[in-house]
């Protein structure tokens, strides 16, 4: 986001005064935007523990520096370790205020329940009969092993990953064909993300709704076990809502440069979805109709909003400096004019 911003109006930057309030306010409200879903870690937990059997019936794991610094003495052992270690390195990444920047958590709390069914989705691997290893992973892991007492800054109502868990631990106790069908959907929705990075301009096979993940979307939308479902819905829900953000982000990857939108002069983005303002026209703040609003809760701690504030304050003074370098310079060249017309009157 913040490279688009750049290319977009950083070169029109000393064109008016009121162009820079306009970068200024575009920066800001990219700044307060919900940051994008990072799918990419759980492309990195499936390199080290595979999501698939093999022909002994049980996943196949690496031995890598992911998992083995998530388990006690920096070693793996047993399987509920390697799985463990996985779910750790999610939580962390996307609650600790030393994984992903800026931090998801307070936009997107709910990012745990996708951690979640790809736990659940693991333990239910290699479940039998005999042996519940969703509640022996519960019992031997997230109750007893202090990693999962971690604490989690500026999350009202939540002071540790267990905490966390605990609220959803329902999530957990899915049937396993339920949980089978939203972990495929999560894959989809994560080789869509994956689509913004190697070659952004891929994603715009996917604006028109004709892709995987939606159609899997629409399956379990008409899919009677999940609809009777109060907490199921909310699911999907927050799916859907992470898909539109990648579209929103998608269109903003695939507007044209300023060169090639002469039709829009006097314009600038002010949000994501690549909306267009004039300089008489007023800021619209409303969200896209495609976004759904229940599943994003609006709360939020004084201390998760300084360090955007600060950089805000810092992009004023960025702009602000650069106002003074151009005033500074037009003030030299009057003075050395007034110079020469004095040398030229002698």
């Amino acid at each position: 986001m913040y490279i688009h911003f750049y290319n977009k109006v950083m070169p029109n930057v000393s064109k008016n005064s009121i162009y820079c309030i306009k970068c200024i306010i575009y920066l800001i409200k990219s700044l307060l935007s919900i940051p994008l879903f990072k799918c990419e870690k759980f492309q990195e937990v499936r390199n080290s523990i595979s999501d698939e059997l093999k022909g002994n019936g049980i996943p196949e794991f690496d031995d890598d520096d992911i998992l083995n610094n998530y388990c006690d003495s920096k070693k793996c052992i047993s399987d509920y370790d390697r799985i463990s270690a996985g779910c750790l390195y999610l939580l962390y990444q996307f609650y600790n205020d030393s994984g992903i920047f800026p931090s998801p958590k307070n936009n997107n709390r709910y990012i745990v329940d996708y951690i979640l069914i790809w736990l659940s989705y693991m333990l239910n691997l290699n479940k039998s009969e005999r042996d519940d290893s969703i509640k022996s992973f519960y019992n031997y892991q997230i109750d007893s092993c202090d990693k999962y007492k971690t604490q989690i800054n500026n999350l009202a109502g939540y002071d540790n990953y267990k905490e966390l868990i605990d609220e959803r631990k329902y999530l957990l106790d899915m049937d396993s064909n339920i949980v089978s069908k939203f972990y495929q959907a999560l894959k989809l929705l994560c080789n869509l993300y994956n689509e913004l990075g190697d070659d952004n301009k891929n994603c715009k096979n996917y604006l028109d709704d004709n892709n995987e993940f939606y159609k899997k979307y629409e399956e379990l939308k008409n899919d009677s076990d999940i609809t009777g479902n109060e907490l199921y819905n909310k699911l999907l829900s927050t799916l859907l809502k992470d898909y539109n953000n990648f579209k929103t982000e998608c269109n903003v990857i695939l507007s044209p440069p300023p060169e090639e939108t002469k039709q829009n002069h006097g314009q600038i983005p002010v949000d994501s979805s690549g909306q267009f303002f004039t300089e008489d026209s007023e800021f619209n703040s409303e969200p896209s109709s495609g976004q759904i609003s229940e599943v994003t809760p609006s709360s939020s701690s004084i201390v998760s909003k300084l360090i955007p504030v600060l950089l805000i304050f810092g992009a004023i003074a960025f702009f602000l400096g650069i106002s003074y370098k151009y005033s500074l310079f037009g003030f030299r060249k009057r003075f050395q004019k007034q110079k020469l017309r004095e040398k030229l009157k002698k």
